[in-house]
């Protein structure tokens, strides 16, 4: 399909475009095209944030929409916890939790459907069983509802800050305070739309304490323990007091170091959950522990 770039389309971005093009499309998945290669300027690759300018033509090879539902798939998963209402997963680094731009199947979501019989519904048919979530390369636990009792019951608990989560992070420099509180709002980058930002005055409140574990020569090694679940919390507020995630380049990791990254993921580790039974009220304490490849990165140090 071709286009071409009018008078009064001219000064806008390409994905404002695309956009006001095919409204049936998130612009989500349209910027996903786009950094794919579904979408040409002038037959060159551009990036979503291309200002137009009239008669430009604009070649769009649409994908295909993705399933409307999860598939199961034999994916193997490490179990750390189940019961007849919750399991909780040692989530490996690199596998999307459900389905998004760019990524409809390996999913953990599509492992969960071809390892149990039942999860809860609430979610929809994209995302059963998902009270909440980790990034893609952040490695540990992650719990999930089996039932829709449980997942009301588990996201009740999120909600009212009583599922005490537990990270363990390596950060650039030498932090120099054994023990810190960060509290400091979360917002979408303006500039940056992949990016979450603590810099604004106005966002979603958030909190992480950090305290440390062990220095390395360049690096400090950080238990991390957040009261919120904002987007790319932890990575936000390190990077904020000017000690990124080793390896987290989006938020400021230098490109030096990248030679400790195995897999190209950054030391994030989801490492304990603490919190009440949904449908029981006792207490459950669920640990992970430190992944091969990440033991291997501090050997390095």
């Amino acid at each position: 399909m071709q286009l071409s770039t009018t008078a009064k389309q001219s000064g806008q971005r390409l994905d404002q475009v695309l956009h006001a093009q095919f409204p049936e499309f998130s612009r989500a998945r349209l910027q996903d095209w786009i950094k794919r290669g579904r979408v040409l300027v002038n037959g060159g690759a551009a990036r979503p944030s291309r200002v137009l300018r009239e008669g430009d033509r604009i070649d769009v090879d649409p994908a295909e929409l993705p399933p409307l539902r999860a598939e199961p798939e034999a994916i193997p998963l490490r179990v750390l916890y189940e019961d007849q209402d919750l399991v909780a997963i040692d989530k490996p680094a690199g596998m999307v939790v459900h389905a998004g731009a760019g990524a409809h199947s390996g999913t953990l979501v599509n492992a969960l459907l071809g390892r149990f019989q039942s999860l809860s519904a609430l979610g929809g048919e994209l995302r059963p069983g998902i009270v909440h979530r980790l990034d893609r390369f952040t490695s540990g636990v992650i719990l999930v509802a089996k039932n829709d009792a449980a997942h009301r019951a588990l996201a009740a608990l999120f909600a009212g800050r009583q599922v005490e989560k537990t990270y363990l992070a390596l950060v650039h420099g030498n932090v120099t305070a054994d023990r810190g509180r960060i509290e400091k709002p979360i917002a979408r980058d303006p500039r940056h739309r992949t990016r979450m930002t603590a810099r604004l005055a106005q966002g979603r409140a958030a909190w992480s304490e950090y305290q440390v574990l062990q220095r390395y020569p360049g690096f400090t090694l950080l238990e991390v323990r957040i009261g919120t679940g904002r987007t790319h919390q932890i990575r936000v507020h390190l990077s904020s007091i000017g000690h990124p995630v080793a390896g987290d380049r989006l938020y400021g990791a230098p490109a030096k170091n990248e030679i400790h990254s195995p897999g190209g993921r950054f030391f994030l580790h989801s490492h304990r959950i603490r919190f009440p039974h949904p449908c029981t009220g006792q207490p459950v304490e669920i640990e992970s522990p430190l992944p091969e490849d990440l033991r291997r990165w501090l050997e390095q140090l």
